[in-house]
């Protein structure tokens, strides 16, 4: 995951409210498809590539969030491949991974950070 100093900018990505609790939402910031997710049993918020690298569909925003011994996770909704929304690692070992994205609310808003 990246540090928060070594964020060049922070995208604006939408209001805190058009995201659902407990799950996700895609957001577009230029070429870059990403899901964002509102974690609300842990009260935190999390983002990563939209594309799930194991197909190369563009899914892991309707993944099921959940816990893998304390890790926070997302499940792509097709072939369930799992992802740690913390370090973008592949839950189960396999070599498949995702880019994570620092993610901070103000105002009311949600930024995604991206160096």
């Amino acid at each position: 995951m990246e540090a928060e100093q070594e964020v060049k900018n922070w995208f604006k990505a939408a209001k805190v409210e058009d995201f659902p609790k407990n799950g996700g939402a895609c957001i577009k910031y230029k070429d870059k498809q990403i899901a964002v997710f509102n974690f609300t049993r842990r009260n935190e918020w999390f983002a990563c590539q939209n594309m799930c690298p194991h197909k190369k569909e563009m899914a892991l925003a309707r993944g099921m969030i959940g816990e893998s011994q304390g890790e926070p996770k997302v499940a792509c909704p097709f072939h369930k491949k799992a992802f740690s929304l913390q370090t973008g690692e592949n839950i189960d070992g396999e070599d498949y991974e995702v880019v994570t994205y620092p993610v901070k609310i103000e105002g009311g808003y949600v930024y995604v950070g991206l160096s």
